[in-house]
């Protein structure tokens, strides 16, 4: 595995970030058979708002291009972490296992949050894997159910 940097994305970066966003969903969007689902309807302008109130971070690859992001924001001691993208052709290389890692370590001893679609099989093993366990389930539609988790620090 080649040795990936993770920093704090700024401002420039936002608009590459929601590239890698629109490709890295392609296969969740597959999953259901819709285009429309709310990280392919996602504009700059919300993302700034994402960036202004907490924390992106970006991995770069050797040539400095963006291969993954992820994004969270702290709300009374629990951090909701959500959008672990990572550019399809790296995937299953301990990218998310690293960006997932990082922003743990951003918000030390905290409780965490984050969800994904029942149908991310995929999404649920790894998180379970990462030490989150489920705490809740939402039902949003006949077609589309989410899963959440949670994981406890310190």
């Amino acid at each position: 595995m080649m040795e990936k940097t993770i920093y704090k994305a700024n401002f420039d970066d936002l608009r590459e970030i929601l590239q890698l966003q629109y490709l890295a969903y392609q296969s969740e969007a597959d999953l259901f058979g819709d285009r429309n689902i709310p990280p392919l309807r996602q504009t700059l302008e919300e993302l700034i708002d994402e960036h202004k109130a907490g924390v992106i971070l970006k991995m770069l690859d050797h040539d400095g291009n963006i291969i993954g992001s992820v994004r969270a924001k702290e709300d009374n001691g629990t951090v909701y972490i959500g959008k672990l993208i990572v550019h399809p052709q790296h995937t299953c290389r301990g990218y998310g296992t690293m960006l997932l890692n990082e922003m743990e370590q951003y918000f030390p001893k905290k409780r965490y949050e984050l969800f994904t679609s029942t149908r991310s099989e995929k999404n649920i093993k790894f998180y379970q894997r990462m030490g989150y366990k489920i705490f809740k389930r939402k039902e949003v539609n006949d077609e589309l159910q989410f899963v959440f988790f949670e994981k406890y620090a310190g």
